[in-house]
């Protein structure tokens, strides 16, 4: 299941939880005690996560690594960006596993929530695809682009464009830009979607840029079908674990973290997504 709304507040982001749990089968046990005091270490640590790479992952935890390490992991998939830390704040599920700092740090300010980064574990490079043009000296005035309408991942593929030279941003404003910061379009048009539509538009627009995942998800490489693709070095959109604040602690939560950091999950990460997607470990930024 996908959302095809953007949800922008956080009135509506709680009245459609209860929806997204149930049809998405995503329900876990309110009374579970997450941040309500001590955490219950004999219970599984639920931990809401998009479905590629974040649940894969997670599920390779789970099946190889978890028993070994005296944790009972449930992983629960989302598919839109508002609900996984809408359901961490209201104790739903323990923690989660699908986004980046400057995201992270959007969505509290916006929603009043209070989720914390953990510990990183990889990178998605965000991308620029196509089904109808063949590289970027094709793009040309008259078509359309389709963008992620979130603030953070708007602004990354804006200057995603910018620094390939699609199109001219004002000076200075990096990945926080808007479409009004664009100062030359070179004649170009722009959709805004919910990150998770923007791949089932490729048919409907010259090109998209696209969040890793969800190219992944739409059998799409990253690393060779992209028009341009973000260089992972210096880049500060590492995904992570996240959890309510002052559920850090929780010895279940510091488990899965150091799993997520170990070699296993490393060499997993390395073998199976073949530099779509890369480890990068260590704390958050």
């Amino acid at each position: 299941m996908r959302k095809n709304i953007k949800l922008t507040a956080a009135a509506a982001a709680t009245a459609a939880l209860a929806l997204g749990l149930s049809a998405c089968g995503t329900a876990s046990d309110p009374s579970s005690g997450t941040g309500s005091g001590k955490a219950d270490e004999s219970k599984p640590l639920v931990v809401a996560a998009s479905p590629t790479p974040h649940a894969d992952i997670l599920n390779f935890v789970k099946d190889n690594l978890a028993e070994k390490a005296g944790l009972k992991l449930e992983v629960k998939e989302f598919t839109d960006y508002v609900l996984p830390n809408t359901a961490t704040q209201q104790g739903q599920v323990d923690a989660n596993y699908f986004q980046h700092k400057p995201y992270l740090d959007d969505f509290n300010k916006k929603n009043k929530t209070t989720i914390v980064p953990v510990v990183d574990v990889h990178l998605e490079p965000l991308g620029l695809y196509s089904k109808k043009i063949k590289s970027l000296k094709d793009i040309k005035a008259g078509q359309t682009i389709a963008v992620p309408n979130d603030t953070t991942n708007e602004g990354r593929a804006l200057k995603l464009l910018a620094d390939n030279g699609v199109i001219t941003l004002k000076d200075g404003v990096g990945a926080e830009a808007k479409l009004s910061d664009i100062t030359d379009k070179k004649g170009l048009e722009f959709k805004e979607l919910e990150a998770a539509t923007v791949p089932r538009a490729l048919n409907d627009v010259d090109a998209a840029v696209i969040n890793g995942n969800y190219a992944i998800e739409a059998k799409l490489k990253p690393a060779t079908d992209s028009l341009a693709l973000e260089k992972s070095e210096g880049n500060p959109y590492a995904n992570f674990l996240a959890v309510k604040e002052g559920n850090e602690k929780d010895a279940r939560v510091q488990k899965l973290a150091k799993l997520l950091n170990s070699p296993e999950v490393k060499k997993f990460i390395e073998d199976t997504y073949a530099g779509s997607v890369t480890p990068a470990f260590g704390a958050p930024k």
